[in-house]
C-alpha cells in the first residue's frame, strides 16, 4: 500500500474533516494581509495547490482513466464554478467584514438543496425549506449593518452580495461534483477541476491587466499559505471526506468556519464585528445547520 493510501486508511475521517474546517478558517485571514490584486492571488492559491499535489498523479495514474465522458464534464463544470466563486469571494473580503464574508458564503448548503431540489429532482422537505428561509432572513439582518452605516467596512452592501454570489457559486461547484467523487479517486478529480479553475482564474487576472508574476516575497508566501492551509488542509481533505462521510456532515461542519475566521479577525486583525453583524450571521449559521440536518435525516 501506498504511503498516501495508508494514510488515507489511517486517518479518521471526522478528525480529517476537523482539521480541514480550521484550516480553511484562515482563508479570510490570509486574503486580507495580501495587499496583490485579487485576481492573481486567488489564481496562485489555486496554481500552489495544484503544483504540490500533482506529484501524487504519478502514484495515481491508473485511476485517471476513471475519469471520462460525464464524470468529466463535472469535473471540469466544478472547475469553472469554483474559479467563479473565487472571484466573487475573494473581492468580498476586502469590501465587507471578515464576519460578515465568512458567514454569507458559507450558506452554500442552503443553495445546494435548492440547487438539487431543482436539478436532481430531490426533496425540499418543510424543515429544508425552514432552515433556507431563516438562513437568508439572517443574510437580510446581516446587511443592515451596512444600510445603517453601523461598520466601518468600505463597501459592507457590495461586500455582503459578492459574498452571496460565491455561496451560490460555490453550491454549484459541490453539485457539479457531488456524485463524481462517489466513482471517481481524490487525485485525478481535484487535479482536473484545479487546472481549469487555475485557467480561468488566469483567463480573469489577464482580462483585468493584473499583472501575474511582479510581486514581492512577502506577497508570494501568503500565496503558498493559501494553497498549503486553505487548499491542500482544507478544501481538498474536504473533497476526499466526501467520499468517507455524508455529504450533510460536511455541511454542518462547515458552520465552524464563519466562528473560526471571526476569532482569526479579532486576535490577527483586530477586527470586531458589529452586534447586528453577530446577531445575524448567528440566524445564518442556525438556518444552515436546520438545513443540513433536515438533509441527514432525509
Amino acid at each position: 500500500m501506498s504511503l498516501l493510501g495508508e494514510l488515507e486508511r489511517r486517518t479518521p475521517p471526522r478528525v480529517a474533516l476537523a482539521v480541514a474546517i480550521v484550516a480553511v478558517s484562515t482563508s479570510a485571514i490570509l486574503i486580507r494581509l495580501s495587499e496583490a490584486p485579487k485576481g492573481p492571488m486567488a489564481f496562485w492559491r489555486v496554481a500552489f495547490t495544484w503544483l504540490l499535489l500533482a506529484p501524487l498523479a504519478l502514484r495515481s495514474r491508473a485511476d485517471f482513466g476513471e475519469l471520462r465522458g460525464r464524470d468529466l464534464l463535472s469535473a471540469l463544470l466544478a472547475g469553472a464554478a469554483l474559479a467563479a466563486h473565487f472571484a466573487s469571494w475573494f473581492e468580498s473580503v476586502d469590501r465587507t467584514t471578515v464576519a460578515a464574508s465568512v458567514t454569507l458564503v458559507t450558506t452554500q448548503p442552503a443553495f445546494v438543496a435548492v440547487g438539487a431540489a431543482l436539478l436532481l429532482d430531490e426533496s425540499l422537505s418543510r424543515r429544508i425549506a425552514l432552515g433556507i428561509a431563516i438562513a437568508l432572513a439572517g443574510s437580510g439582518l446581516m446587511s443592515l449593518d451596512g444600510l445603517l452605516g453601523a461598520t466601518t467596512a468600505p463597501e459592507p452592501l457590495l461586500g455582503n452580495a459578492l459574498a452571496l454570489a460565491g455561496a451560490v457559486l460555490a453550491a454549484a461547484y459541490v453539485l457539479a461534483g457531488r456524485s463524481v467523487r462517489q466513482r471517481v479517486a481524490l487525485i485525478p478529480y481535484v487535479l482536473v477541476v484545479y487546472v481549469v479553475c487555475a485557467a480561468g482564474l488566469l483567463a480573469y487576472t489577464l482580462a483585468r491587466g493584473d499583472p501575474v508574476f511582479s510581486y514581492p516575497a512577502r506577497e508570494w508566501l501568503l500565496f503558498f499559505g493559501m494553497a498549503i492551509g486553505p487548499g491542500v488542509f482544507g478544501h481538498t481533505v474536504v473533497n476526499w471526506a466526501l467520499a468517507h462521510v455524508e455529504s450533510s456532515v460536511v455541511s454542518v461542519s462547515f458552520v465552524g468556519e464563519p466562528v473560526g475566521s471571526t476569532l482569526l479577525a479579532l486576535l490577527v486583525l483586530s477586527e470586531v464585528p458589529g452586534a447586528i453583524t453577530v446577531a445575524g450571521g448567528a440566524v445564518v449559521l442556525a438556518g444552515i445547520y436546520i438545513t443540513a440536518r433536515a438533509q441527514a435525516d432525509g
